[in-house]
């Protein structure tokens, strides 16, 4: 069995990348007012900090941050996978590894996760977050995306309604080190 080096960080800030099993899949869409109450629930019974995610059709992004004394991630990622999958009808196919599991046939089983190093490696993973919608060609432009904590950056005056329109048509924004933080606003 494979050891899994997880970060351990009590009190930690970290991104994540979560995948449906079927990559061509709409469900966390189709679906997103079950996957926002998983979170809820999840956040009601152990909380956390959401400082920014985006829901695609078959993957999420997540930065969250986690309460002082509190290393767990995984416990609630696993709540919240569970939660949702309680919400969606049974109708995906299941292998015979699953089924002997008793498990769901809708979540990767593991999931990425980078613990943030300093402020400019969290602000590079917000902006990562936020124009991933473009990057993937899910929207034009990032504010035309309705499932990203982007709209609540705009609503506090953190980031213009406009942000990286010019920078995402012309990819400016990459996996690694392309992101510029340079163009939000200061708190």
């Amino acid at each position: 069995m494979s050891n899994y080096r997880r970060a351990w960080v009590p009190g930690g800030a970290c991104f994540f990348t979560v995948n449906l099993l079927r990559r061509d899949s709409r469900l966390l869409v189709e679906r997103i007012d079950a996957l926002r109450a998983a979170f809820r629930r999840t956040q009601a019974q152990r909380a956390f900090e959401i400082a920014a995610i985006v829901v695609l059709p078959d993957h999420l992004h997540c930065l969250w941050r986690l309460p002082e004394g509190d290393a767990d991630n995984a416990t609630r990622w696993r709540n919240i996978k569970a939660e949702f999958s309680r919400a969606v009808p049974p109708a995906e196919h299941r292998s015979a590894r699953r089924l002997a599991k008793n498990e769901r046939g809708i979540w990767q089983r593991r999931y990425w996760e980078h613990l943030i190093r300093d402020e400019r490696d969290w602000s590079a993973h917000v902006d990562y977050i936020h124009i991933n919608p473009v990057k993937h060609g899910h929207a034009e432009r990032v504010a035309d995306w309705p499932y990203s904590s982007f709209h609540r950056y705009v609503l506090r005056g953190d980031l213009p309604a406009d942000w990286a329109g010019a920078a995402a048509s012309e990819g400016g924004f990459g996996e690694r080190g392309a992101i510029d933080a340079g163009t939000r606003r200061p708190r």
